[in-house]
């Protein structure tokens, strides 16, 4: 397993999609902090992030969905990401990358108004009270997201975790953001939702165990 691992990090390392900057680089903004228009995406499409990507399988199924929308996968764990950079690099798709850096530098990465569109798929609930200030909903990251979104963008929380489900509308309606849509169970079949029919492995597993899906859409108001 460790030699997989170490294989997957040097191949990372040569693919054209996959930026990882270093931690001391990132005691500065990163070069493509407001040029990832023009100098990695070569156009002016929306971008779209997802927070948490694993495996980059939610991105890779949105890019390949919507062509004229460009997505940046981020993360900190190589060895999934691994999966999702080597997969879109090898049907060329143009329209994705892959950002491996803890989100808490996220700032260091984008520019003001540089960002359409955040999913944060499946992270890590967080349930310790000493740990609510990673869960990637609370106020802290989403002032961090205000800083490069553009004024109408929309954030999706899709989650199989009902306490960061609650917790995060707790955060909407306590800081007065906008809330668009919300459900504890995206595949209720008397709704239907745009995209929720891309499925993670992690949350193929939690269906397998019969745990709801849930999904919120909010857009914040500072």
């Amino acid at each position: 397993m460790a030699k997989n691992k170490l294989k997957r990090f040097s191949q990372l390392e040569q693919l054209p999609n996959v930026i990882q900057p270093e931690t001391y680089e990132l005691k500065e903004d990163i070069p493509l902090k407001g040029n990832w228009h023009n100098q990695f995406f070569k156009n002016n499409h929306p971008i779209v992030l997802e927070l948490g990507c694993g495996k980059g399988e939610y991105s890779v199924a949105l890019a390949e969905r919507f062509p004229k929308k460009n997505f940046i996968g981020v993360d900190i764990k190589g060895n999934r990401m691994w999966v999702g950079a080597t997969d879109s690099n090898h049907k060329k798709m143009k329209n994705i990358a892959f950002l491996r850096i803890r989100i808490e530098n996220i700032i260091k990465c984008f520019a003001e108004n540089e960002v359409s569109e955040i999913w944060i798929t499946f992270p890590d609930p967080q349930i310790k009270r000493k740990r609510q200030s990673k869960r990637l909903t609370h106020p802290d990251f989403l002032k961090k997201y205000n800083n490069f979104l553009k004024e109408d963008a929309i954030i999706n929380l899709k989650t199989d975790s009902a306490f960061l489900y609650g917790y995060t509308l707790g955060v909407i309606e306590g800081e007065n953001h906008e809330l668009l849509d919300c459900t504890n169970d995206v595949y209720n079949v008397h709704q239907t939702r745009e995209n929720m029919d891309i499925k993670t492995h992690y949350e193929k597993i939690y269906l397998g165990k019969n745990t709801a899906i849930t999904y919120t859409k909010f857009r914040l108001n500072y």
